[in-house]
């Protein structure tokens, strides 16, 4: 394939660059706007289309806030200790503390069918005790931004528990944890220590759910788990993406940047520089337990077919000794969006049937 050179960049980018002050040029010579309209309209451009990308490039601050969102709290000033003011009951908050020293603020909600004990909610034994009865545990990665408080996770754990204990916290940079700067390789190590945390306290078997910018970080994890023989039941991925590179490049608010020649320089390139990378579609190849993928058409935040990338390249290069994977796509007509799968009347139905498939998987690789 012949390589674009330089000239050809040249000349594309001016051309690109000259379309909109071309059409204010005109709209002025046509006494449709004054001059000061022609000027303004100029250094709009200017500023928005050539300085924003420039100053995103160098800028490792604006990147990661971009990519993690975890100044946005909603709710705001949320009351991590008081569970039931958000109606949800059966909730225990505590924290744990890493092995790098960071604070995690953590949920433990129980099973619909331990949570009807209300004489015990208050008594921390009795939360330890339930972890050990035998029920399987899924271990939540929530995605960017907000907290395990925002209500779309709690709409999320109400359904889950009906299956299942479920154990939600918050990243170091979040909620209530550690408050320093996050990163990719700071998380994994949250994800990790959640994990074994979690491996020694349950009998149950333990399934692992990743959200959003959690997806990426729930294969990174299982990834360096497995080479350390850690294993989970099974993987739960709800609105996943393949890599950071083609997330920020299919993003709706990157499309309005897409189409500038110098986009993947000041915009995308810079990320994988600053290790804003998480790349799924590397890491799920060593992911050796059952997948599940959940992905609404209508997400305007992970584009579908992304998701749908993620699913083929995964079938295809996977061995099936690592476990089978299963896609489920919802209709954009049912308005689930980025947040709201969760919605879905089947949900519980999807999860039994994987949850019996995966233990019968991780079962049949024992003999």
């Amino acid at each position: 394939m012949k390589q674009t050179s330089f000239t050809d960049n040249a000349i594309i980018t001016a051309l690109y660059a000259s379309i909109i002050p071309t059409i204010l040029y005109l709209l002025y010579r046509a006494d449709v706007i004054a001059f000061a309209s022609f000027k303004l309209g100029c250094l709009l451009c200017f500023l928005l289309f050539v300085i924003l990308p420039l100053v995103y490039k160098f800028s490792y601050k604006i990147q990661q806030s971009v990519v993690f969102l975890n100044f946005v709290s909603i709710p705001k000033n949320p009351d991590f200790g008081n569970p039931a003011r958000y109606e949800i009951q059966g909730v225990r908050n505590f924290y744990l503390q890493t092995d790098d020293n960071m604070m995690l603020g953590v949920w433990q909600i129980l099973s619909d069918g331990v949570a009807n004990d209300t004489s015990e909610f208050e008594n921390p034994e009795f939360y330890e005790r339930a972890l050990r009865n035998g029920d399987n545990v899924i271990l939540y990665n929530h995605g960017n931004s907000g907290h395990r408080v925002a209500s779309h996770r709690i709409e999320l754990y109400k359904v889950l528990r009906k299956r299942f204990h479920v154990i939600a916290y918050d990243y170091r940079g979040y909620g209530d944890s550690s408050d320093v700067n996050p990163t990719e390789k700071g998380l994994v190590k949250d994800c990790i220590f959640m994990y074994k945390w979690l491996k020694n306290k349950t009998s149950g078997k333990i399934f692992v759910w990743g959200h959003s910018l959690g997806t990426g970080l729930s294969t990174h994890m299982i990834a360096i788990l497995g080479k350390e023989g850690i294993v989970p039941s099974g993987l739960i991925l709800e609105s996943p993406f393949t890599s950071m590179r083609e997330e920020i490049s299919e993003h709706p608010l990157a499309q309005i940047f897409k189409p500038l020649p110098w986009f993947h320089y000041t915009v995308v390139e810079p990320m994988q520089v600053n290790n804003f990378t998480f790349a799924s579609d590397r890491h799920i190849m060593n992911v050796d337990c059952s997948i599940l993928i959940l992905h609404a058409e209508d997400d305007r935040v992970v584009p579908y077919k992304l998701g749908y990338k993620l699913y083929q390249l995964a079938s295809e290069y996977r061995k099936p000794s690592q476990g089978t994977i299963k896609f489920i796509g919802f209709p954009k007509k049912l308005s689930y969006g980025h947040k709201y799968i969760c919605r879905d009347p089947e949900l519980l139905n999807f999860l039994k049937d994987f949850e019996s498939s995966a233990l019968n998987e991780a079962e049949e690789k024992k003999l």
